[in-house]
């Protein structure tokens, strides 16, 4: 069945059962491999990419309901540019390993644009992705950084 997904920008057709995972669409039938597997259960975030503009886990979910919808991968996070979010995980050295930060910034970027200026309750309560690393104080500082820039830009 053809799946019809604009991602990144870019409209594709994909011959795919709909049931299939969107993660593994984008991976293996549209080889963009910076969202990664974690867990398959959507719980850890690794795989979190935006669908309509929303942080969105997508190990779990089939490829089939998104149908028509626009999908953001962290390759197409910056439009070819670092976003504010990405210059703020290099400034606060946020990466160890990396693994899980391209679904870590997917959903940071998305909660930022929702509340520009998030508590650090609101962004525990609200990023829930997981880093085996444990670069949470790093995450905050870059987070906190990221919403200090657009107070005094007033942005």
């Amino acid at each position: 069945m053809a799946i019809r997904l604009t991602v990144n920008g870019i409209v594709r057709e994909i011959d795919i059962e709909p049931e299939a995972p969107l993660l593994w669409v984008i991976r293996d039938e549209l080889h963009l491999t910076g969202t990664k597997f974690g867990c398959g259960i959507s719980a850890c975030g690794a795989c979190t990419v935006h669908v309509n503009g929303k942080p969105t886990r997508s190990c779990t979910l089939p490829v089939g309901s998104v149908s028509n919808s626009e999908i953001t991968t962290i390759e197409g996070l910056g439009s070819g540019a670092l976003t504010e979010v990405q210059n703020a995980w290099i400034e606060h050295q946020v990466p160890q390993c990396g693994y899980c930060q391209s679904g870590m910034i997917m959903a940071v970027s998305g909660f930022l644009a929702e509340n520009p200026s998030p508590t650090d309750h609101e962004l525990t309560a609200a990023i829930t992705n997981i880093c085996r690393c444990g670069t949470y104080p790093r995450i905050r500082a870059a987070v906190r950084s990221v919403a200090a820039k657009k107070r005094r830009s007033g942005s």
